[in-house]
Parts: C-alpha cells; sequence; structure tokens
C-alpha cells in the first residue's frame, strides 16, 4: 500500500480536480450528442476523481501510517 501511494503523492493535487471536470465536460458533450447511456457512465466518473483527490491530498498532510 505505501508503494501506491507514494506513486500518488507524487502527483500534483489538482489533477484529479482536472480530471473531474473533463468527466463533467465530457459528459455533457455525450449528453448533447444523443448518447444518454455513455454520457451517465462518464459522468459517474467525477465523484470518484474528487475521492481520490481527497484521499491523495490527505496522504500528502498526514502519511501513510
Amino acid at each position: 500500500m505505501k508503494s501506491i501511494e507514494s506513486q500518488t503523492a507524487k502527483l500534483p493535487s489538482d489533477t484529479f480536480l482536472w480530471l473531474a471536470g473533463a468527466s463533467i465536460a465530457t459528459s455533457l458533450t455525450l449528453k448533447i450528442m444523443g448518447r444518454d447511456r455513455d454520457s451517465t457512465f462518464v459522468g459517474q466518473w467525477a465523484p470518484t476523481f474528487l475521492i481520490l483527490g481527497l484521499y491523495n491530498k490527505i496522504v500528502k498532510l498526514l502519511g501513510s501510517d
């Protein structure tokens, strides 16, 4: 587990925020194109990216004990 945490700690914290924003924008684009099922699938990635970003930030601040 520590190897995963050390690798993710190298990523800038805003990476996950940008990924969440990109998934929302992609979901909106797919919705406009009429691909509703794909839009819903991609739109559900945003909360996951935000939670991963929060986890990344906590690991950076508090360590991985």
